[in-house]
């Protein structure tokens, strides 16, 4: 999979740019309550639990947020929908510094923060891959991932020297920034031509089973609902043929991993394999970071796999399988960690097929932004689902069984993924 320096790749640069910074942007915004709440528990600002249920709040409303977005991507411009998404979140960020002394107020502040964040990813997707090639579309998603890894250290930078109302203050401003700079940046390319919008359709003939007839003029409104809905159902069977009834279970999956296992590995660290809370603090920054290798290593097995995204999804979870079944017998510290990160980078490596080839191979269905959205929002709910379950499992079977759990889910994306005749 070979980059040509073509105008194609020059105009997919500028596009899979400003996307990436936007995303890193993004994840700034996303992460800086989590970057501000240790100085805001130390001096009273909210308790423990406030700040629990204030995630918690934001991420229901960001996967809600991508479900309804994703659908709204697919009728207006991608770049409206980023720009004011991002314009829109930091100026809820702004009216959450101010409000601290208000808790209802906060929340629902927070939480509409969460709904314009939600904003992002979809019409991103869709903005990609209508104007950039199926190679350039999986770099530019590679540039995206790298954009989410980052914002969170980031925002940990920021929160190192300024205060907590700064900290949030700051990183609101930053959304607001990067919101103008996409409203100004997309609008040049869009006089260019780099950038169009709606150029792709479920269908050329969308249109061609209704009957206008001499007296369409009359009822204009009619039929254009008419061909909408056509054109609806058109895009919702295209979406059956490129199998997304296939990939939703992928995206539950992998959402579960992605998001929930990583979340509880410092506290893996500490209960199962006995580290301390500080090394535990230290090891979880080295798996981080390890685990953000795998967007890289993505691309270069569905290079050297001959571009397929099945084969490659398949071998990250029947490697993430074979490791988590590894973690489960061998008990030795060290070799149990390596082999739980090596089973939740080859997960990463099916998620990141899923977000960077699948979603952007969905142009011609004219739905990407409604597909891409669906899947994000099956994604994060699975694993705010997952994270409670495994909360009460581990007090009631333990960390060992729960390891054959993930074992077990990853073994059933096998399935799923598994190679069937055409």
């Amino acid at each position: 999979m070979k980059l040509v320096r073509t105008k194609e790749a020059k105009n997919a640069f500028l596009i899979g740019g400003m996307c990436s910074v936007a995303y890193l942007i993004t994840y700034l915004g996303r992460n800086i309550l989590s970057a501000a709440s240790p100085e805001m528990i130390e001096k009273g600002v909210f308790s423990t639990e406030f700040i629990g249920t204030l995630s918690s709040l934001f991420f229901f409303c960001y996967a809600v947020g991508q479900l309804l977005n994703g659908i709204i991507g697919d009728k207006i411009r991608a770049n409206f929908m980023i720009s004011f998404g991002l314009i829109f979140a930091g100026a809820c960020g702004i009216g959450f510094s101010l409000l601290a002394d208000l808790p209802e107020a906060v929340s629902i502040v927070y939480g509409m923060m969460g709904f314009f964040l939600s904003m992002i990813f979809a019409p991103m997707v869709k903005i990609t891959a209508e104007n950039t090639t199926q190679t350039h579309a999986v770099y530019c998603g590679l540039g995206y991932e790298m954009g989410a890894l980052l914002g969170a250290p980031l925002a940990g930078v920021v929160a190192v020297f300024l205060g907590w109302q700064q900290v949030i203050q700051s990183g609101s401003a930053a959304l607001i920034v990067m919101g103008c700079l996409c409203l100004l940046g997309f609008a040049m390319m869009r006089r260019k031509g780099i950038v169009r919008y709606h150029q792709f359709g479920a269908s050329s003939d969308a249109y061609a089973d209704i009957e206008f007839g001499d007296d369409a003029s009359a009822d204009d409104k009619v039929h254009r609902r008419m061909a909408k809905r056509h054109q609806w159902k058109v895009g919702i069977r295209s979406l059956i043929e490129h199998e997304i009834i296939r990939f939703t279970p992928i995206a539950m999956l992998t959402g579960v991993v992605r998001t929930t296992v990583v979340f509880w590995i410092p506290t893996y660290l500490t209960q199962y394999l006995g580290f301390s809370t500080e090394m535990s603090s230290a090891m979880f920054t080295v798996v981080t970071l390890l685990i953000s290798t795998s967007a890289f290593l993505a691309v270069f097995l569905y290079t050297k796999l001959h571009n397929s995204m099945h084969t490659t999804i398949f071998l990250g979870f029947a490697v993430s399988t074979v490791a988590f079944v590894g973690a489960y017998f061998i008990g030795q510290r060290w070799i149990n960690i390596a082999l739980l990160v090596l089973a939740i980078v080859f997960e990463q490596v099916a998620s990141s097929m899923l977000w960077t080839r699948y979603c952007p191979g969905l142009r011609d269905t004219g739905m990407t932004s409604t597909a891409t959205g669906f899947l994000d929002f099956a994604s994060y709910m699975s694993a705010a689902i997952a994270s409670s379950l495994f909360a009460n499992a581990v007090n009631r079977i333990g960390w060992g069984n729960l390891i054959l759990i993930w074992a077990g889910l990853m073994f059933l994306g096998m399935l799923v993924v598994w190679p069937r005749r055409k």
